[in-house]
């Protein structure tokens, strides 16, 4: 039997970045496996620290004396051996820690300071014996090795459950039920203790002998319009019932969804179901790029690969790529796989997504659907993987471990032997390249399901409106709305810039306001009469005279939501207008709630950034209005053309979806560029060739694959120094087929008050590179002095 538990401890450094050997006391060999949180002592002195068992061994790897585990805080593993695994891949192929990798796996609840508690599920004897009248046990308190170790064994027979009490977070939720003690056989004994015109008290106990003979165990709040605590408690003490406690899932979306039924498929939509469903049948782990048409019905292709999936006894994971999109991706899922389905996003209370981890990680539903996040949600015997609007940035993390979902998905596509679908109108580039390559299987849906054309999408030349421009709006698109409010059709406006202006600027010496933890303007925000930086959270006031100079000349330029709103409001003042951006959505269900106010027709027109540019699905949206469509075109980014084509493909397929025909108007200051003119003739496969012949130009991936590392420091010159002694020692280091750009300061060179330089690789071999940048990153870790910090971004999704 094993004795040895091989532990990363929760300590994310260099130093500490690997299995420490512990012995498991004797007590505890039969309980202690791979995936349980434990607590054991490290380093010197007595300091205690948490840790992930990710292995066990019978024999200690080196010598020497070898400390045992102090405590066990999970009475079953909360990690799989998939994860496990997973979590290894994921910190060698990021170059980060492997307990940050271990952790991003597990929900908020089970990282913070918390309460382990043990609550009983089954009323046993052994549980009786165990409890008594406790409604549950604060594991960490129980010191009886004999004691703990009947509490796992209560646990593996599904007699108690563990729960996560977090320290000033949310809790376990909780209900009292009611279990009635009245029967037929003793009511009428009970009934005559009970004094002659004691109305309630008689009705209180036919209602509980209509539960026992229902065997109904309602909650105090479900009867409490009818009865009061204090009557319960009294019919308590008189043996009538008794109240206990029980926890319950917190359920994120309490609605009813209606039942759908599959649709019927096109011949286009049948042929790609087919192709991905004998991959489930055959447990083949291939991966198929849906490139399909805005309207095309990939969702309906989606259910319907689920549902094959699910027939043949496995489950399904959907990924989409942004909480603005789940609302209606939600309600197309659970209406047609009810209460089987989980969700997983950044939207829901760190409770919620607990409570939904642990009905996935139970097996009690089949499907999951949620953001990048849902990537780890610990699904079993997964039949099929998919992942809508692949080439959506918010798929990458930007902290650590950089992963990106997709490389997750396909990891877990070869381990579970399952068909992952990558679905998109406009793939990204390196998808795209793949298929062509046959690394990936293409499959088309190049039509609409309701077999109307896409939608007419001029475009307009700012430079050419001059005095006509009102605002930011050109006549023609202030034509166009105008013409929906009287046929009482629906219009979307893009801006992808929220805030009222870009910056705060003075007319007589220049001066801009930034901010001072950051090289950044800030950004005006009428709403609250701020400043705000969107990088750090710093705000103040607007100021009335020039800091600078003194001047009252302060000026609002650029333009924002809120500001193109103000405009919108006083153009066309009959207008009901919704704005949807980070401001309006900050709080919980804000998104579900403006998406379902548009939907019932409660506005107009849908003024938002690119939250609104993707997914939406309304069938009375006619026009379909981008403000500026220049706005990612100036960036530094090799991948700005590729973004802006999407984002305008994305954004004018949210017209005409059904019956109404739809129109886009397109404003631009370059209505020449490439990626605007293929954007208006729907033309992904034109765009993808020019893009391509551009990146091969520039070294550019998909021909290179690439890496940016990152150096920091608080100190200006510091972090310049570390940043040459790096270059230095990757010159030396890697062959001549790399690139490498730099050092030079980040696009934004002061961040939260430290000073940034980053360096660009471009190569050919991957596995001699992350060899080399792990050594590197080790090595730069333990010679620099204490305030460095350094990072690898394995296919950064941009570089600046």
């Amino acid at each position: 039997m094993a004795a040895i538990a091989k532990v990363i401890v929760d300590v994310p450094t260099m130093q500490t970045d690997q299995p420490y050997d512990y012995l498991i006391p004797a007590d505890l060999a039969a309980v202690v496996k791979p995936g349980m949180r434990v607590v054991v002592n490290f380093g010197k002195g007595k300091r205690e620290v948490t840790g992930m068992v990710v292995d066990l061994a019978e024999e200690p790897e080196f010598a020497g004396e070898v400390k045992p585990i102090v405590s066990v805080i999970d009475l079953a593993p909360v990690l799989t051996p998939e994860m496990l695994a997973l979590s290894s891949w994921l910190a060698t192929s990021t170059f980060a820690f492997r307990i940050t990798s271990i952790q991003t796996m597990l929900p908020a609840m089970m990282k913070a300071n918390m309460e382990k508690l043990a609550i009983p599920v089954a009323h046993s004897e052994a549980v009786q014996a165990m409890f008594g009248q406790q409604p549950a046990l604060n594991i960490a308190d129980i010191t009886d090795i004999v004691q703990l170790k009947q509490l796992m064994a209560l646990e593996q027979a599904g007699e108690v459950e563990t729960v996560y009490r977090v320290a000033k977070k949310g809790h376990a939720k909780h209900v009292i039920v009611i279990d009635s003690l009245v029967t037929e056989a003793n009511h009428d004994e009970f009934l005559a203790s009970v004094r002659k015109g004691a109305t309630k008290q008689i009705a209180l106990l036919d209602a509980l002998l209509a539960f026992s003979n229902s065997q109904k165990r309602p909650t105090t709040t479900e009867v409490a319009a009818e009865f009061s605590r204090a009557q319960l408690n009294q019919a308590k003490a008189k043996g009538w019932l008794k109240l206990t406690e029980q926890e319950v899932y917190r359920n994120p979306y309490p609605e009813q969804f209606p039942a759908t039924q599959p649709k019927t498929l096109t011949a286009d939509q049948s042929q790609v179901v087919d192709q991905v469903v004998a991959a489930v049948s055959a447990n083949r782990a291939e991966t198929f790029l849906l490139e399909g048409v805005t309207g095309s019905g990939k969702t309906e292709v989606y259910l319907q690969t689920m549902a094959a999936a699910l027939q043949a006894g496995k489950t399904a994971l959907m990924l989409v790529p942004e909480i603005a999109l789940t609302p209606q991706m939600v309600n197309r899922v659970k209406g047609r796989f009810g209460s089987q389905v989980a969700v997983l996003h950044s939207g829901l209370s760190d409770g919620e997504k607990y409570d939904e981890w642990r009905r996935i990680a139970r097996h009690e539903v089949q499907v999951v659907v949620g953001a990048r996040s849902a990537a780890f949600a610990p699904l079993d015997n997964i039949g099929v993987i998919i992942m809508d609007e692949e080439h959506e940035t918010s798929y990458k993390q930007e902290d650590n471990p950089r992963y990106h979902a997709r490389d997750v998905l396909a990891w877990r596509s070869r381990f579970h032997h399952a068909p992952l679908v990558l679905g998109s109108a406009t793939p990204a580039l390196e998808s795209r390249a793949r298929a062509q390559k046959g690394v990936y299987t293409l499959l088309n849906l190049p039509n609409r399901i309701n077999q109307r054309p896409m939608p007419k999408v001029a475009i307009v030349d700012m430079r050419a409106i001059g005095a006509e421009l009102q605002g930011d709006f050109s006549p023609a698109l202030l034509q166009a709305l105008q013409t929906r409010l009287d046929r009482h059709e629906q219009s979307v406006l893009l801006l992808n810039r929220r805030g009222f202006s870009s910056f705060v600027m003075c007319r007589d010496c220049g001066f801009v306001k930034k901010c001072p933890n950051c090289d950044i303007s800030l950004t005006l925000h009428m709403d609250t009469h701020r400043l705000k930086c969107h990088y750090c959270g710093h705000e103040e006031a607007i100021p009335t005279t020039c800091p600078n100079c003194g001047s009252r000349q302060i000026r609002y330029y650029g333009t924002g939501t809120q500001k193109v709103e103000t405009t919108l409001k006083t153009l066309l003042p009959e207008a009901r207008i919704l704005r949807m951006d980070v401001d309006t959505t900050k709080k919980k269900g804000a998104h579900a709630k403006l998406l379902k106010q548009f939907g019932q027709h409660e506005a107009d027109i849908l003024l938002g950034t690119q939250m609104i540019a993707k997914g939406l699905d309304f069938p009375d949206v006619t026009l379909v209005g981008v403000i500026n469509a220049d706005t990612a075109l100036g960036l530094p980014d090799f991948r700005a053309s590729e973004h802006t084509f999407q984002l305008l493909t994305q954004v004018s397929g949210r017209a005409g979806r059904a019956d109404k025909p739809g129109e886009v108007i397109i404003q631009s200051f370059n209505p020449e560029h490439y990626a605007i003119q293929f954007a208006q003739h729907h033309d992904y496969e034109g765009f993808y060739q020019q893009e391509m012949f551009l990146r091969h130009q520039g070294d550019y991936p998909p021909y290179y694959y690439t890496v940016k590392a990152t150096i920091s420091h608080e100190d200006e010159n510091e972090a310049a120094k570390a940043a040459f002694s790096l270059a230095k020692s990757l010159k030396s280091a890697l062959g001549d087929d790399t690139i490498m750009l730099g050092p030079t300061p980040g696009s934004i060179a002061r961040l939260k008050n430290r000073y940034y330089y980053q360096i660009v690789l471009k190569y050919k071999q991957p596995d001699h590179l992350v060899t080399v940048l792990n050594t590197l990153r080790d090595q730069v870790q333990t010679s620099s002095r204490q305030g460095f910090q350094i990072s690898f971004d394995r296919e950064p999704q941009s570089f600046i």
